[in-house]
């Protein structure tokens, strides 16, 4: 029997390519190219609001600019756009989540929804119209998508940890084994995320420094609820932990942290569909000011050493705030590294889901939208 996972990203890929086919039945111009903008400096947006992409420093500093800023410009006409994400209480989504609070959106004059979908039911709605954006990452759906023919973007990252956060890979350690080498090849391994996920990236990265790949592991899939009580009970010899899952094992000595997510690189954030894209660009660009202003604004540091604003935002999130405060502040980032698609995609491959050439950068990252929005020309 195909495992689930396989069978997951094969069903959303058939979902994907149907979308397609819708779209270009009911083709009405949106792929006709679009026009050169005009990009202008953005007063509070100074040197600090651009970094290069190929800077990949851990201890790159992400891009700001001062708070409040970039200042609104409100659309001539109200602009009614939904989002999809899969969550509205995980703290990555935060910036979305306090930027209609706030109404910063609001500012922009857009009306934006926030709705709860899962990432195979949202993509083949961006893809064909039916949403204008979704806050998620380019996973190897995503780039099957992309590759059938039908305008989806990433167009802003989310989001890089603190050197701090040891939210990733952990394993249960063997007798004479140590954190600095660990036999990784042919244990199994439990996580709630399945393949396909960009989190095979860093995955694939941390088993790769200890002898192991994720050609050479056993999956199993399990739920939130269950991967730190498999990896205790001997269920799994290793697991993915999130935040704040993995404070529970941190300080044991039975227990090792190989790796998780790169620092200072974002692996996912908003996808744009046709509507942002080719449709109404200026909208896109007004969604990506009013986050990158949230982000300045409330998001630009260790935005957890406010007592009352880590309050506001676990009342937000609607999560206890001792929770909130056990881990790290998110260094929240709304740029894309270069050759981020092109790693993604090495582990996709290396997962045995993803087949054939590779997606190239520029048919995947838009990064000019918010380029625009910070006036960085």
């Amino acid at each position: 029997m195909r495992p689930r996972t396989t069978a997951l990203t094969l069903l959303l890929t058939g979902a994907l390519l149907a979308a397609s086919a819708c779209a270009k039945e009911d083709d009405t111009g949106a792929s006709a190219p679009a026009k050169p903008r005009t990009v202008t400096p953005v007063s509070g947006c100074g040197k600090g609001s651009w970094t290069d992409p190929a800077d990949l420093a851990p201890d790159r500093e992400p891009a700001r600019c001062a708070p409040g800023t970039p200042a609104p410009k409100p659309l001539p006409e109200e602009r009614r756009l939904t989002i999809a994400t899969g969550t509205l209480s995980a703290e990555y989504v935060a910036p979305l989540q306090m930027a209609v609070d706030k109404g910063e959106f609001e500012k922009e004059g857009l009306d934006v929804e926030l709705k709860v979908l899962p990432t195979p039911d949202a993509l083949p709605l961006l893809a064909k119209g039916d949403l204008d954006a979704q806050w998620a990452a380019p996973e190897a759906a995503v780039m099957n998508g992309i590759t059938s023919g039908f305008d989806i973007k990433w167009t802003a990252g989310n989001f890089s940890p603190d050197p701090r956060s040891k939210s990733g890979l952990w394993v249960k350690l063997k007798k004479g084994e140590s954190a600095a080498h660990v036999p990784m090849a042919g244990r199994k391994m439990g996580t709630m995320i399945g393949k396909g996920s960009v989190i095979a990236y860093p995955m694939n990265k941390a088993l790769k420094k200890h002898g192991g790949g994720l050609d050479e592991i056993r999956f199993q899939q399990l739920g939130s609820a269950d991967v730190l009580t498999a990896l205790r009970q001997g269920g799994t010899d290793s697991a993915w932990l999130l935040d704040p899952v993995w404070r529970k094992v941190d300080g044991d000595k039975r227990y090792a942290f190989l790796g998780g997510q790169p620092q200072g690189e974002p692996l996912g954030g908003l996808l744009f569909g046709p509507n942002l894209l080719k449709k109404d660009p200026d909208a896109g660009v007004a969604l990506l000011r009013a986050y990158i202003r949230t982000v300045n604004t409330y998001f630009a540091g260790d935005y957890k050493a406010d007592k009352a604003f880590a309050g506001e935002l676990a009342e937000l999130l609607k999560t206890d705030e001792d929770v909130l405060l056990a881990t790290p502040s998110l260094r929240m980032d709304w740029e894309i590294r270069a050759g981020t698609t092109d790693r993604l995609q090495d582990a996709y491959r290396a997962e045995g889901v993803s087949e054939g050439d590779k997606v190239p950068e520029e048919q995947v990252v838009d990064r000019e939208l918010y380029e625009e929005a910070v006036g960085h020309q």
